[in-house]
């Protein structure tokens, strides 16, 4: 009965990070241990990583492979059941010392794949009663056994994610490098903003998860653009902005009636980016609900960007100042109801824009201005066109 319900509790969870955590928590219930940890080969890198440390949090530990308990285990594929780990020279007391933990008895068994090669390692430390004996061990292998097929498949899942992901993203830069500099670095803030923002409405985490995905593609259209417009220095004429706006209708044509539900989410958000709520934006003049709701929780994570961001043309708003814009124009040009979730939220945005910027390394040459600028040094409000 207990196998049987670890095996349906873990079935249900698909995503790696979540079932790793799930599999932690069950298996410490299981073995009445102090901690459990998850740890996975990375073969690429040669190490052992895990998001699963019960009682530190959820961070990433990386381990060279050979190094440790788990280590050791991951390299010889033979499980370990120690003690006193003190007293073992192949325990290093780097994490403890960290930590301000004390490891007194460890149990570590392999996780091997249906080929029989080690995919990672299952470990528990200090159970709660005594010390690991036999039958927990044998207990563990099972429960590893039955483990490593999900880890498997959730692990090919991610990976199949990730490229398919990535495959969307680098479309989205075809667009965005014809038409301004800083592109990897929109895509990446806008995306995640957009993420932030659907679950700030009540989005459940997929939606969520959709919409940031699918966000990077809101301005493919402007790949049937031509330069001449695209990148006119100067101020475009009627015509000429007439043609800029078709962008959207281009882009939902690129994207519609697509096998792949992120495509066709990302062509509604494409054709409706650029509509207001009070209907008076492009290309139908949308008005309220009748805007997808992706698009118009897009529509602000664009703004805000572009507001908050320094491009060629304009230093970057106070951060302050652009949460002001965007919290003025509800009802007008956004949602009210995705702009309480952009103030509800706001401290996690100003994050992800600290952590982006962050981890931006600035062009060679760059002209960009490095002086923050405000609404009232003219700087128009707009994400491109």
């Amino acid at each position: 009965m207990l196998l049987a319900r670890f095996g349906r509790i873990i079935a249900v969870e698909t995503r790696l990070d979540s079932l790793l955590t799930l599999i932690a928590e069950e298996v410490r219930r299981i073995l009445d241990a102090d901690r459990c940890s998850v740890f996975l080969i990375d073969a690429y890198k040669g190490e052992l990583w895990t998001k699963v440390a019960l009682g530190i949090g959820e961070k990433i530990l990386r381990i060279p492979l050979g190094r440790g308990i788990a280590g050791f285990v991951a390299k010889t594929g033979n499980a370990i059941n120690i003690r006193d780990a003190y007293r073992d020279s192949r325990f290093h007391q780097d994490l403890d010392r960290i930590t301000g933990y004390q490891t007194k008895s460890v149990l570590a068994v392999p996780l091997k794949g249906r080929d029989g090669k080690v995919l990672g390692v299952f470990e528990v430390l200090n159970k709660n009663k005594g010390a690991f004996n036999e039958e927990d061990e044998g207990f563990l292998r099972i429960l590893a056994t039955i483990a490593a097929s999900f880890i498997e498949n959730a692990t090919l899942y991610e990976e199949l994610r990730r490229s398919y992901l990535e495959t969307i993203y680098r479309m989205a830069l075809v667009a965005e490098f014809r038409d301004q500099e800083d592109t990897g670095k929109h895509l990446r803030r806008m995306s995640r903003f957009s993420g932030v923002l659907a679950s700030g409405v009540g989005m459940a985490y997929q939606e969520a998860e959709d919409i940031r995905y699918a966000a990077p593609l809101h301005d493919i259209g402007k790949v049937a653009i031509p330069d001449s417009i695209l990148r006119k220095p100067g101020k475009l004429e009627p015509a000429e902005y007439e043609e800029m706006k078709r962008h959207t209708i281009y882009g939902s044509q690129m994207l519609a009636r697509a096998e792949s539900r992120l495509l066709r989410l990302a062509a509604r958000i494409a054709i409706a980016h650029h509509e207001n709520f009070d209907g008076t934006g492009y290309p139908h003049r949308l008005k309220g609900d009748l805007i997808p709701l992706e698009a118009r929780i897009v529509s602000v994570a664009d703004v805000f960007d572009a507001l908050a961001s320094e491009r060629v043309y304009k230093g970057a708003w106070k951060v302050s100042d652009a949460k002001a814009y965007i919290l003025e124009q509800a009802g007008k040009l956004f949602d009210p109801d995705v702009c309480r979730a952009f103030d509800s939220r706001f401290d996690e945005l100003s994050a992800v824009l600290d952590e982006e910027n962050r981890r931006a390394v600035p062009e060679e040459g760059s002209n960009l201005a490095h002086h923050p600028a405000s609404p009232a040094q003219g700087q128009q409000p707009q994400a491109g066109v």
